[in-house]
């Protein structure tokens, strides 16, 4: 019995032993993992950072297939979207970040990859001396661009990056209000002014503080002006040069001084009623006749007076 307890003893020695070397062996595979992990990474770095993009995405690529577990194989996964972005790529390294984001939620890099992902739409819509003008293009990339900014700047107030994103927010904005107002011009010019109306509203309404609302409200007052509607023409002017001054509030002036003196023109003057005549026989119809009578020619004192002929 003693010798049984022994051997169960020796056992129990022998199995511990073999775990504590399995989990050293274990903790030496994963350490070499890591470090293998790094060090392939840190050799795809170095490509990246000599600006050799196509090694530089083959050891990133190689990185993410041999240490899919590592959390260098997430970065390799980043750095092949950046290498994208500075070849001037930007949609495919828009997808890439937009799937880094989607693949890692919760990870520290997500801002960067969301950042990321506004400033390649805003390099996407810069203008080019052979496309016409911004405000004449399409502009889904543009509005693609503004509701990626506006939705970074809400979920990263203190962000970093709020410098650049603020101002890239800010040129996106005002390209879209250039847009509605340019389209808004159009129709002024074949006189749908209903459609002109319109889209300056739009850009007022759904751009607010873009920095050109006094250009909108003046352009949105001329157009009102041809539509005969002068009060609220006049409205909108007045509120330009209240709120705002500036070169647009004297534009607005300009064009209530020319209202001005229209509307003193169109406004007939008034003039008393002609009395009915009096009927005949009446006491004011007398009165009338002995006013209207020739009266005798008044001549100084001492003076004779002319002696009558006969007829």
């Amino acid at each position: 019995m003693r010798r049984f307890a022994i051997s169960l003893g020796l056992a129990a020695v022998l199995l511990l032993g073999g775990a504590a070397c399995d989990k050293k062996a274990k903790s030496a595979a994963s350490l070499t993992y890591t470090e293998d992990a790094f060090a392939a990474y840190k050799e795809a770095m170095a490509a990246y950072e000599e600006k050799d993009w196509e090694d530089a995405r083959a050891l990133f690529e190689e990185v993410k297939r041999l240490f899919a577990y590592s959390r260098y194989a997430k970065l390799a996964e980043l750095r092949i979207a950046d290498i994208d972005f500075e070849q001037g790529k930007y949609s495919e390294a828009i997808s890439g970040y937009r799937a880094y984001v989607k693949g890692h939620r919760g990870d520290d890099n997500v801002e960067y990859a969301k950042y990321r992902v506004t400033k390649a739409l805003f390099l996407d819509i810069n203008d080019s001396f052979i496309l016409p003008p911004q405000e004449e293009r399409d502009q889904a990339n543009t509005i693609d661009a503004y509701r990626e900014l506006k939705a970074f700047v809400r979920r990263f107030p203190s962000s970093r990056y709020r410098v650049d994103t603020s101002y890239m927010l800010e040129v996106v904005t005002q390209r879209l209000v250039r847009h509605e107002l340019y389209v808004a011009r159009y129709y002024l010019r074949v006189d749908n002014f209903e459609a002109a109306v319109a889209r300056c509203d739009y850009a007022l309404d759904e751009y607010p503080g873009s920095g050109l609302d006094a250009e909108a409200m003046v352009l949105k007052g001329e157009t009102l002006l041809k539509m005969q509607e002068d009060d609220a023409a006049r409205e909108v002017f007045e509120r330009v040069i209240a709120d705002y001054g500036g070169p647009f509030g004297r534009v607005a002036k300009r064009f209530l001084d020319v209202m001005a003196p229209a509307k003193a023109k169109s406004t007939p003057k008034k003039t008393r009623p002609e009395k009915a005549a009096p009927k005949e026989g009446s006491p004011e119809a007398e009165e009338r006749s002995l006013e209207e009578a020739p009266q005798p020619e008044k001549r100084p004192p001492g003076e004779a007076q002319p002696e009558k002929t006969a007829p």
